[in-house]
């Protein structure tokens, strides 16, 4: 049995005055990757120079203007990237790095020295504060491990009056998530007050995440509880670093900024320690999705995916939101059928809005195509295959077709699973395109005529193939497939009907081919099927699609 009773629940805020849950996301927040840092030291092999520099110039790329880079005082290769980035001239004017270290002396000068050269940075200073870790690791009380904060701030200020670069400080009480609001508030506030900051200068609290440990909603609780309690509020931003745990990253974000939250720090695709950091770009896309300008240049996903990926070295899942493979594709019948009929709807109606089904947004927005949205397996239906012939080769099949065709490709997926759109398009010819045998359609000669009453009609005069044996009949009647009916039940022995007939072109311009689609019924057995034809002439186009449902019917 499952141990449940190992584990004891967390407590939530008494914050009956919370306000986040009656507001709305308006803007982006200031946006602060660290796939660098963060995301780098969770890599089973971790990124070397020359690979951070390509993840940080996508990063620039994508428009972020604060990007910690690592740990420079921690290892040589951390503090090489950093001089790296100095020497190769990389750091645009406009983007501050970030470099975190622990409140350490020997840490914090070794930082300053990687920083030297650089025009403006973020040093991001933190120790951790939570109840079991005061306990267990650090056997210190409140007081010990405050003025752990403080003395820290106090060696960056003493460093940075040496230094060139243009400093702004950052504060993280880690495992903020464990550690008693009104302890949090205090030691937040020693460093506040320590560093002297002003709404012109500004400190950055980072109230992180660290480790998830219960329902979002009490994490917006805690943010709103530190962001009304906080002195000054001017004088800070509100940072949040959320982690993913409980599989909560991106909804305890989102609640955060609800509860006043001004900047987020996070990685692409959400890679971090254990099930990773908050996803920035489904935070991102998210906000887009509800017509919200995120802020940041992210339009093509799959550059984006291709870069981490090759940097990184970790695959992105097929169902991670708006990158996955599998995100804008549908295999569920009454899905495709619904997409398919959205997409019509949209085209006709022109709207400024985008309205489709199972599709928040437009896949074509973030550098995603609509080809792979429908995908055919054993749980599509005849919707699904409809949309595929429809959009990928432009035969818009009758309605009454649909089924029939879709219960040909069923038959194949339950065998072999997903169908790709080519393979279907094969099943299609062979079916009904190059059914020929054993009556082939050769040629037709219609002339005008008149029946025995002296109304005018249509003579057909047609050749075929009968098993390889060349033949002909003549048919009369009020029109050229009337008549090439009434011709080949008498050269056949068959007595059929017409039930529906359609046609479309198939391309636009002079030489465009036309499709007709003829629905035939055996007039004894009841049976009926589809017949199909295509040619540059119309009438040849249906009268191959008569000989395709005869063969279809009888052979």
């Amino acid at each position: 049995m499952l141990n449940y009773q190992r584990y004891k629940r967390v407590p939530v805020v008494d914050f009956p005055e919370r306000t986040w849950p009656n507001k709305e996301i308006m803007k982006a927040p200031i946006w602060c990757s660290v796939d660098l840092r963060d995301g780098n030291q969770a890599l089973v092999e971790p990124m070397v120079v020359e690979e951070k520099v390509e993840m940080f110039n996508l990063l620039v790329k994508l428009g972020f203007k604060e990007i910690e880079v690592g740990f420079p005082a921690a290892s040589q290769i951390e503090y090489d990237f950093l001089r790296t980035l100095v020497e190769r001239k990389l750091i645009p004017d406009d983007v501050e790095v970030q470099v975190l270290v622990q409140c350490r002396e020997h840490l914090i000068k070794r930082t300053f020295e990687a920083l030297e050269g650089v025009k403006k940075a973020i040093v991001h200073i933190y120790n951790s504060t939570s109840t079991l870790q005061r306990d267990v690791v650090f056997h210190k009380d409140r007081e010990d491990i405050k003025d752990i904060a403080v003395i820290g701030t106090k060696m960056v200020q003493r460093y940075m009056a040496d230094c060139d670069t243009q400093i702004r400080l950052e504060y993280s009480p880690e495992s903020f998530t464990g550690t008693e609001l009104d302890f949090a508030l205090d030691i937040c506030t020693a460093v506040q007050e320590t560093w002297g900051a002003t709404r012109e200068n500004p400190i950055i609290i980072n109230l992180p995440s660290t480790v998830e440990m219960t329902t979002p909603n009490v994490y917006a609780d805690q943010i709103e509880w530190m962001n009304t309690h906080f002195k000054n509020r001017e004088s800070i931003i509100l940072s949040i670093h959320p982690h993913n745990d409980r599989g909560e990253g991106v909804a305890s974000t989102e609640l955060a900024l609800l509860a006043g939250a001004d900047r987020v720090e996070g990685t692409l695709f959400g890679n971090g320690e254990r099930t990773g950091n908050v996803d920035i770009l489904t935070v991102a896309y998210n906000m887009f999705s509800q017509g919200i300008n995120p802020e940041l240049n992210i339009e093509n996903i799959r550059e984006i995916a291709d870069v981490c990926e090759r940097c990184t070295k970790m695959d992105i899942p097929p169902r991670h939101p708006y990158a996955g493979k599998l995100v804008f594709t549908a295999f569920s019948g009454s899905h495709q059928d619904a997409i398919n009929k959205g997409m019509q709807a949209l085209h006709e109606r022109n709207g400024q809005y985008w309205e489709v089904p199972y599709l928040p947004i437009d896949p074509s927005d973030i550098g995603r195509e609509y080809e792979p949205i429908v995908r055919i397996n054993s749980q599509s239906g005849k919707g699904g295959v409809a949309f595929v012939m429809d959009t990928f080769y432009g035969f818009k099949l009758p309605k009454g077709m649909h089924k029939e065709f879709a219960d040909v490709i069923q038959k194949i997926s339950e065998q072999q699973g997903e169908v790709a759109p080519e393979q279907i398009m094969e099943e299609f010819k062979k079916n009904y395109l190059e059914r020929k045998e054993p009556m082939h359609f050769r040629k037709c000669r219609i002339t005008d005529t008149e029946t025995g009453d002296g109304e005018f009609a249509t003579l057909a005069k047609v050749t075929y193939s009968d098993h390889g044996i060349e033949k002909t009949f003549e048919g009369v009647g009020n029109g050229p497939i009337d008549a090439v009916q009434r011709g080949m039940e008498d050269a056949l022995g068959i007595q059929i009907k017409v039930l529906d007939y359609s046609e479309h072109a198939l391309a636009s311009g002079s030489g465009a081919e036309a499709a007709s689609y003829i629905h035939l019924v055996d007039q004894v057995t009841g049976k009926a099927t589809y017949g199909v034809g295509i040619s540059s002439n119309i009438t040849r186009a249906s009268l191959r699609g008569i000989f395709s449902a005869v063969n279809r019917l009888f052979y």
